[in-house]
Order: structure tokens, then C-alpha cells, then sequence
């Protein structure tokens, strides 16, 4: 095999099919402007009962402003219905009012790029009927000479109004901020990785005001590490995709998350993807399974919310897609997804009740 050239090395990884999809951010403003439509259908069930459904738009726009400017919108609109979520075995089960809302989301980012560096600056609003938020990012991104290193680094922040439709704990407030260091390698031709570490904080209001017994803590610290690899495996013309997340915060949740795809072309422009993830939390120090914990007093810092519980989950997804030519694109994607106490690894919230969903979702993108 010929010797490679290292300034050759992100070129030759990006050709590769299905390797860069999610890891190499542009290093210059796209060649050809883009228009993507996606819909998505949600549904979950617990304890043998459908609980919610969702259905969901979205548009995204992505093109050049000049030679050295990237433009990138986005545009959701949920439509939610279906039984609250369970609050306490002992309590209630779904609010018999239950759920009926839309949220409205969009947001913006202009990239300027400046040689080896690119500056990235964006906005995003979410509405709801009991619900806004307002949230702005900066991004600077620097590659080496030879473009196979780059680092990231990110600042966000986000300031959140509650108004709940019961009138519990309107007007509240959360405010949240972040902070983002990554580093995404080009190995050889064939391998790409990626880790990054985030650390955020929020205060504010935390808990769920129609749960009226739910009382969290008003601050809330935590950190991420996600590291992703990519590898490009020739006698079969395919990629494997792995990823790792671990999640912990102040407020004794710790989680992990496991993830595995298999990118492979059919011919003729298509391509299928299976994958497989798993999850697995630990409870929040201040969740208790029903009835209460001994001693409790009205007021006390306390949840029985089970997404609070300790739990593990799986979900198996498949996808499938294909480049019709003329720059059209289009994939269908089905995700099934399954929580269980016993599925973390040593024991789980005994009283959490499993949970079933599943998530259709087509895609449709067409280059200009």
C-alpha cells in the first residue's frame, strides 16, 4: 500500500461512505445549498397502557453567504397528545386531563470562516403553552495545517419560563449554561474519532409542577464526556460506528451509554443502517419508590418521578435510505425503544414501571 500523505488523510476519510456523516463539521461553507424535511411519529406505553403520542415536522435549511459564510435554520413543530406520565404507584395513575399541546422551535447559526479557524454564533427559541425558552451558543473551531486535528470549543446558555396551565408555580424560572471542549482526530483513511467534555449548571426551577408532591433541588451541576469512533472497514464497503456517553450530576444521577450502527451501501444508492443502544441511570439521591421514605414531611425535597428512577433501557433502530441523484436524498428510520429496572446492572427502582416506545421517521433533502 502506498505511503499516505497526512494533508491527504481528512479527504480521503470524508469519501468514505457513511464514515463522517455526524463527526467532521464543515471546514468551509457548503459547495451547494440544502433543504431538508423530516417527519416523525412518536408513541409510548406504560404499565399495558398508551400513554403519549407526537408528531413532528421539521425543516432545515443550510447555504453559503458569500465565500466565507455558512447560514443554518431549523424549524420543529410538535404536535403532543395522550395521559400524562405516571407520578407515584400510590398516588395517581395518568391525569385524567392528560396532555393535549404544540411546541414551536427554531434556530439559527451563522459560521464565518478564517482560515484554519471558524467562528460560529447561534439562536434558538422553543414555545409552548406553558412553556418558553430563549437560548444563545458561540463556537470556535481551529484545525491543524494539515486539517486531520480539530478543536472545539463552545459556550451556550439558556433562560426558561414555566406557566403552568394549573397555576402552580407560575412564572418560574430556570436559568442553564455550558461549556464545550472537543477534539475530533482524523487517525488514518479509514478511522475518525471524536471525544468531547461538557460541563454545565442551571438554577432555578426544576421541579414538575403538575406533580403537586414533586420538590427538586433549585441548582443542578453536571458533566458529559461522549467519545464516538468511526471506522471504514474496505472488504465489506461499509462503516461501523461506536459511541460512549457518561452523564453525571449533583444531584447523584450517573449514567452511561452504549452504542453500536452498521453503515452498509446496497448499490444503486442505497444504504441500510441497523444499530443498537443501551442505556443505563442511576437514581436521583432525592427519588424514593412509593409509598414515601420514612420520615417525610409535606415540602421535603422528594420525586417519584420514574425519570428520576434507576433504570436501564435498550433500543434497536433501523434505517434505511438512498442518494436518488440530482441531489435528492431521502431515509426511513423505525426505533424501538424499551425501559427496565432489571436491566441495570445490579439492581434498578423497584417500583418503576416499564416503559415501551417506538419512533417512525422519514427524511426527505434535496442539494440546490
Amino acid at each position: 500500500m502506498p505511503e499516505t500523505s497526512p494533508r491527504s488523510l481528512c479527504a480521503a476519510a470524508l469519501l468514505l461512505p457513511g464514515l463522517a456523516a455526524s463527526l467532521v463539521q464543515a471546514q468551509s461553507p457548503p459547495e451547494r445549498a440544502s433543504l431538508s424535511l423530516r417527519l416523525a411519529d412518536y408513541r409510548d406505553w406504560q404499565a399495558g397502557a398508551e400513554r403519549m403520542s407526537a408528531q413532528s415536522p421539521a425543516f432545515r435549511l443550510l447555504t453559503a453567504l458569500g465565500e466565507a459564510t455558512a447560514f443554518e435554520a431549523n424549524l420543529m413543530h410538535d404536535a403532543v397528545s395522550g395521559a400524562s406520565p405516571l407520578y407515584h404507584d400510590t398516588l395517581s395513575g395518568a391525569s385524567g386531563k392528560g396532555v393535549n399541546d404544540h411546541r414551536t422551535a427554531g434556530d439559527v447559526k451563522f459560521t464565518r470562516y478564517f482560515g484554519n479557524d471558524a467562528l460560529a454564533l447561534g439562536l434558538a427559541a422553543s414555545s409552548e403553552r406553558d412553556y418558553r425558552s430563549r437560548a444563545a451558543s458561540a463556537e470556535w473551531r481551529h484545525w491543524s495545517q494539515d486539517r486531520n486535528t480539530t478543536i472545539t470549543l463552545g459556550l451556550g446558555g439558556s433562560d426558561d419560563r414555566i406557566d403552568p396551565v394549573n397555576g402552580l408555580a407560575r412564572g418560574s424560572q430556570r436559568h442553564s449554561s455550558e461549556v464545550l471542549l472537543g477534539l475530533t482526530q482524523v487517525l488514518s483513511p479509514q478511522s475518525l474519532l471524536q471525544a468531547n467534555l461538557v460541563l454545565g449548571r442551571g438554577e432555578g426551577y426544576f421541579s414538575d409542577p403538575y406533580k403537586p408532591l414533586d420538590k427538586r433541588p433549585q441548582a443542578r451541576e453536571h458533566q458529559v464526556l461522549q467519545v464516538r469512533y468511526h471506522h471504514y472497514l474496505r472488504p465489506w464497503d461499509a462503516s461501523l460506528r461506536l459511541a460512549w456517553r457518561y452523564y453525571r450530576d449533583t444531584w447523584s444521577i450517573h449514567a452511561h451509554s452504549l452504542e453500536a450502527a452498521w453503515h452498509q451501501p446496497l448499490g444503486k444508492g442505497w444504504w441500510v443502517m441497523p444499530g443498537l443502544r443501551y442505556y443505563t441511570q442511576s437514581a436521583a439521591w432525592f427519588y424514593h419508590d412509593p409509598p414515601f421514605p420514612s420520615g417525610w414531611q409535606l415540602g421535603a425535597i422528594y420525586s417519584g418521578d420514574t425519570r428520576l428512577a434507576a433504570f436501564g433501557a435498550l433500543a434497536p433502530s433501523l434505517s434505511l435510505g438512498r442518494d436518488w441523484g440530482g441531489g435528492w436524498r431521502s431515509d426511513l428510520r423505525f426505533e424501538a425503544y424499551r425501559q427496565e429496572a432489571r436491566w441495570r446492572p445490579g439492581s434498578g427502582s423497584e417500583g418503576f414501571k416499564g416503559l415501551r416506545a417506538r419512533m417512525f421517521s422519514w427524511g426527505l433533502s434535496r442539494e440546490f
